[in-house]
């Protein structure tokens, strides 16, 4: 399989709305249109390559996601078939196909909200200074990758350039409200356990993820992109070992490469050399195609 690799879009007669790490989002009004490039960001750099297929699949396992949990909650996405974008969208449609999205504009909130399911990345290293994690006291005696007793939601500040910060859920409280805050936590746990105990019959453990809500006609939502291998950690059940770090079907591997350099994670990033890059674009394929049980189109 071969893939055009697509690292920026410019769509001069379309209003950029903003460039993210991953994602082009242009402003259509009432609506707005996602691309997922093939860009990657690890340290919340990124990197110069891209990896093939990965905007496809972040595209197609978000939209595999949305339908699966409809029944918890209403979410931005209206279609990703370019044949029913606006008219002035069908120009572009050959960069479009497959890895874009039309979706309702919502007030975004200022939440990463975070659900850690096992004890890993920076839950892991706050969980060995503290016993707690966003001020979620955890028992002692945990291995790093250990299934927590039940999963908890730690949630972060947003940020389009630098470190996101975890935070505990008072500050959100603070932030959007008591109220909000206790919809946006509630419905991020139901979603993690439906999701997480689906992945479990694919053979595959969500160790944690992260969501995004916003608000449309007053009511919270379900935004950006969903239980993806860029917004979770999966890790094969079959080679599951508590007590060190897992192998994964997501960025963690590029993460570890990244970490035998002598590179102080601040731009400009190390280019990646090719067999890297052949085989992070195969664990997102292989992700995908455990997770929703057929090859990627």
């Amino acid at each position: 399989m071969s893939d055009k690799i697509i690292l920026e879009t410019d769509f001069k007669d379309l209003k950029l709305f903003r460039r993210g790490k991953v994602r082009d989002v242009y402003d259509l009004g009432d609506k707005l249109l996602v691309v997922s490039t093939d860009r990657i960001s690890c340290f919340d750099v990124v990197l110069p390559n891209g990896i093939p297929f990965k905007g496809r699949v972040l595209t197609a396992l978000s939209c595999f996601w949305f339908d699966f949990l409809k029944d918890l909650t209403k979410h931005h996405l209206i279609t990703t078939d370019v044949e029913e974008y606006p008219q002035e969208l069908k120009r572009y449609a050959d960069d479009l196909d497959g890895r874009s999205m039309l979706v309702l504009k919502t007030k975004a909130l200022p939440v990463e909200c975070v659900v850690r399911g096992y004890l890993s990345g920076s839950g892991w290293k706050e969980y060995k200074e503290k016993q707690s994690i966003c001020g979620v006291k955890l028992p002692s005696g945990l291995k790093e990758s250990d299934k927590l007793p039940e999963p908890i939601f730690t949630p972060s500040t947003k940020a389009d350039v630098g470190h996101d910060q975890n935070v505990d859920k008072k500050y959100i409280e603070n932030s959007i409200g008591k109220e909000a805050a206790d919809r946006i936590s509630g419905l991020s746990l139901a979603i993690y356990k439906k999701a997480a105990d689906y992945a479990l019959t694919r053979g595959i453990i969500i160790a944690d993820t992260k969501f995004e809500f916003g608000v449309h006609e007053s009511k919270i939502i379900l935004i950006d992109e969903v239980l993806t291998p860029d917004s979770s950690r999966f890790w094969p059940f079959d080679k599951y070992m508590p007590g060190k770090s897992q192998p994964s079907f997501d960025k963690q591997f590029v993460r570890d490469y990244l970490e035998t350099l002598d590179w102080d994670k601040t731009p400009p990033a190390p280019s990646l050399p090719d067999d890297i890059i052949s085989k992070t674009s195969l664990k997102y394929l292989e992700g995908y195609k455990r997770l929703v049980g057929r090859e990627l189109e």
